[in-house]
């Protein structure tokens, strides 16, 4: 069973080349912050190019909860009439999340330093991953969580009566921790200051500044330091959603590894907080153009050309780059084990409490389709077998992971043999038009 009904099983087998355009979705991190910025601002915050899978759309229904009015006016394309910052109301109701760890912990940040309560649940994925590493340093504003064993979901937020500024830093590099840090901040007097070592995705920042509020980031000595001052009036903005790059990832990684493959994925946010993978690829040896670039919604964007590449080659991923490509290690050890040599990949700790283990979800399914896999608590090494050389003829387990799924489904598009995944429902959350796309530029992909 899925977190969303029933499982549902697909397969992938190896395909021709890969030909035509790639029109990935609106880019989920700015789509989720769209809605929530949408919704502290006073006044229409008008949005284009939203990404409406069931994570984004699970928290469009949490902000008209807490009273912000959300219409949906065609595809993409949807207004946010906001309450102002402090101004969410106590909903009716438990707040259901979903599958999405951003969605629940962004939220949990915006309602900490308000005096309301709320009480937020997900799927049997998010129920198992761990909120201490958010409802800690909200409780340094004041608010006060329960929880269950280990501080999971279901979970009570109790909002701060009088929120007092926080000084924070990050104990892990985590752009969800730090953005609920600073959306609890907007509603504390003074400022409020975040300290990462390692620079994480900034659409938070881009987007506060773009929606008025008074923030800065400096390097210092202790690492990114982010001062935002609190209780500002947002002002409603037109926000364009760029395409998703990780959702780019798997159009792109399969036309790296399927022969004779051609593709083009144009309008893809090329944020240097978050194009990691890419940056790994072209290392690699991967054909990838990165043409017409330019600006879209404040985010950098560039059109990728994408060729077949049998001549690419392991390497070691820097382990600082982990920030910058967390969600793309999945795919990317899918590419690895078409590749020539050994991939190692360190750092990656953070995949153990993403919506599955991914470090063990990837490594048992690559193992059953044939290819060698070594791994620590922090670290996944794939031993390359060559263009058309994994094995497949595998059911790898998803365990209810949208990345885990896609990525086995791409692996069966150049292995030997067919490659199944057991459950692709959870797709749906993240990327809800992956098998029309991929099935449009030629991928033998099917259900059952």
């Amino acid at each position: 069973m899925s977190g969303h009904g029933e499982a549902q099983p697909m397969k992938s087998r190896k395909s021709g080349p890969l030909k035509g355009v790639a029109e990935v979705p609106g880019d989920k991190s700015i789509s989720h912050r769209s809605l929530i910025f949408g919704a502290m601002a006073v006044g229409e915050t008008k949005i284009s190019g939203l990404l409406e899978g069931q994570d984004v759309l699970d928290t469009a229904k949490a902000m008209q909860a807490f009273g912000a009015r959300v219409t949906r006016h065609g595809e993409g394309a949807w207004t946010v009439n906001g309450v102002g910052v402090g101004g969410f109301q106590e909903p009716a109701d438990v707040i259901d999340c979903g599958n999405s760890g951003t969605g629940v912990r962004l939220i949990m940040g915006t309602m900490a330093t308000t005096t309301i309560t709320a009480t937020f649940t997900g799927d049997a994925s998010l129920r198992k991953r761990p909120m201490g590493r958010v409802t800690d340093p909200l409780s340094l504003f004041g608010a006060r969580a329960y929880g269950r064993q280990g501080g999971r979901l279901p979970m009570t937020i109790v909002g701060a009566a009088n929120p007092v500024p926080v000084r924070y830093a990050l104990p892990v590099a985590s752009a969800q921790v730090k953005s609920a840090v600073l959306l609890a901040g907007l509603n504390a007097p003074g400022e409020t200051v975040v300290i990462e070592k390692e620079p994480t995705r900034d659409h938070s920042e881009r987007m506060l500044l773009g929606f008025g509020a008074q923030l800065s980031v400096e390097r210092t000595g202790e690492g990114h330091v982010i001062t935002l001052k609190g209780r500002p009036e947002l002002r409603p903005q037109t926000v364009a959603v760029p395409r998703d790059p990780s959702s780019a990832a798997f159009p792109v990684c399969a036309a790296l590894v399927v022969e004779g493959s051609d593709i083009l994925v144009p309008g893809v946010s090329q944020n240097l907080t978050r194009n990691g993978l890419y940056l790994t690829l072209v290392e690699m040896g991967a054909d990838i153009e990165f043409q017409n670039p330019r600006e879209e919604g404040g985010e950098p964007v560039a059109d990728l050309r994408v060729r077949f590449s049998g001549g690419m080659k392991g390497i070691e991923v820097p382990p600082e780059r982990a920030p910058s490509m967390i969600d793309e290690y999945p795919i990317l050890s899918v590419v690895a084990a078409f590749s020539q040599g050994k991939t190692v990949m360190r750092g990656v700790k953070e995949l153990r409490v993403k919506e599955s283990d991914r470090i063990d979800a990837m490594a048992r399914g690559l193992e059953a389709c044939g290819v060698r896999v070594e791994e620590d608590d922090d670290t996944l090494i794939v031993h390359g077998m060559g263009p058309g050389g994994v094995p497949g003829g595998a059911v790898a387990k998803t365990h209810i992971d949208h990345r885990i799924a896609m990525s086995f489904l791409v692996c069966g598009l150049a292995a030997k043999a067919e490659v199944g995944v057991d459950d692709g429902s959870p797709i749906q959350t993240s990327f809800p038009v992956f098998e029309g796309l991929m099935r449009g530029l030629g991928a033998e992909i099917a259900r059952g």
